[in-house]
């Protein structure tokens, strides 16, 4: 059996490592500017933490935002715990890392989506993909607290 390098893996980790320093600096420091974050997430994964009543009305796939208002951001080396407003309702969240499907920055138009393998085909994991302003995914969450930007107005 030939050993090979597996880039997709080795990116997924490194792409991951970036949204914790991210986050991380967010934690110190608070969301510098017009900076926020879409967020999607597998709801199904095991170590997900959140609120019943969210886990049912999202069973496969969550999108939060970290916009506004968001407190208790702990940043660890498997994943981070935010608390979150749903409809003036504060619910803590433990979102781990391998969880993520998409991290999206639309303020500077930044974008990851991590690609999982068909389990059908069988496929290597692929690396994470910059997002066209078309891929945005619109909230999950509670819209009354986030705004949804259109990225074709920073074209140029």
């Amino acid at each position: 059996m030939t050993r090979t390098i597996d880039y997709g893996n080795l990116m997924h980790r490194a792409m991951r490592g970036l949204i914790q320093n991210v986050l991380e600096d967010v934690a110190a420091n608070g969301l510098p500017g017009d900076h926020h974050f879409f967020i999607t997430f597998d709801t199904h994964h095991p170590d997900v933490e959140l609120a019943d009543w969210l886990s049912d009305r999202y069973p496969d796939e969550m999108t939060v935002v970290m916009q506004h208002w968001y407190d208790n951001l702990e940043v660890g080396d498997e994943g981070f715990a935010v608390t979150l407003n749903f409809g003036d309702t504060p619910e803590p969240l433990y979102i781990p890392y391998t969880a993520i499907k998409t991290f999206v920055d639309p303020s500077v138009e930044f974008g990851l989506r991590f690609e999982t393998p068909d389990e059908d085909e069988g496929e290597p994991v692929a690396a994470p993909v910059a997002l066209d302003a078309e891929e945005t995914p619109e909230s999950d969450a509670d819209r009354t607290d986030a705004e949804v930007v259109s990225l074709d107005s920073f074209r140029k």
